[in-house]
């Protein structure tokens, strides 16, 4: 039987092992906080204590054979252990979605924002993938209803397990389809829209890191020629779709954001404007559309 029962100096000589057979220490300490419970508290406190015993959640055995699968091929850890943590929960996440990134957690907080003087509404989330805007609009707009929609069958199934296990009771429809198509029922009738849509320009895919492109779906990942190709389609659609006075908020490349703003004033969206990320770039395009009257 394989016990999950070490002690500091053991567990120390382990992660110095696994750390020269390469790989990063965040990497490696991102591993053993989401995956075996060692949180970077925990770690200091090994480091002060190495003489007493410990528990993983998972055994350290396992944690070696997850960790020379992510060396041997690039493969993302996060895909290696079917988690990823976002906002205030965790997702479960799997080669057929998209990886959710820190920065896009801001799109979140923009869309509250504009919406904060709405009791209920009707939100989408445009290419949901494993579900982290829609569950986070579903948990902070309980009385609205939501729409989740992905073109990709596997990526919806994910969003609905996600979906069962975060927030069962969630107001929420999901669709198969593209963009704002399989919502055309609702045309007209939506407060807010969500999307983080594929904008890497196809030309540059091959230059991302390898743990991105030769594992996370090229769906959610190519932009087309120019990186716009949905984005574009999403815009476009809003002047259909969005409710009077209805906000659209699209995610973007670090250098579309003129040409994405330039294309919202063109079919007469108003209050354009944009947010930067934490890394303070130019990553959010924000719109509305016009309030009749």
């Amino acid at each position: 039987m394989i016990s999950n029962s070490i002690t500091g100096n053991t567990f120390l000589q382990w992660r110095k092992k696994m750390l020269l057979r390469g790989g990063s220490k965040v990497d490696l300490d991102w591993l053993l906080d989401i995956g075996a419970g060692v949180s970077w508290t925990k770690l200091q406190n090994i480091f002060l204590h190495p003489e007493q015993c410990f528990s993983l959640e998972i055994p350290i055995e396992e944690l070696e054979v997850i960790w020379e699968c992510h060396l041997k091929d690039q493969t993302p850890l996060q895909y290696l252990i079917f988690k990823c943590p976002w906002r205030d929960f965790e997702l479960e996440v799997s080669a057929e979605a998209l990886i959710p990134r820190q920065e896009t957690e801001f799109l979140i907080d923009f869309a509250l924002k504009k919406v904060a003087n709405i009791n209920c509404g009707r939100w989408a989330d445009l290419g949901t993938g494993a579900g982290p805007l829609a569950i986070s609009l579903a948990k902070s707009l309980p009385d609205w209803h939501g729409h989740a929609v992905d073109i990709s069958n596997d990526a919806l199934e994910l969003a609905k397990k996600n979906f069962k296990t975060i927030v069962s009771k969630a107001n929420v429809r999901f669709s198969l389809g593209d963009w704002w198509k399989p919502l055309e029922s609702w045309w007209g009738s939506f407060d807010l829209v969500v999307t983080n849509p594929p904008y890497i320009p196809s030309d540059l895919i091959e230059e991302l890191e390898p743990v991105v492109k030769n594992h996370e779906p090229r769906l959610a990942l190519d932009g087309g020629n120019d990186g716009m190709n949905a984005s574009k389609q999403i815009i476009l659609g809003a002047s259909k779709g969005l409710a009077e006075g209805g906000w659209l908020i699209l995610e973007h490349h670090y250098d579309q954001s003129e040409k994405i703003i330039k294309i919202m004033k063109e079919i007469g969206m108003k209050e354009v404007s944009y947010e930067k990320d934490i890394s303070g770039v130019k990553r959010f395009a924000i719109c509305r559309k016009k309030l009749n009257g």
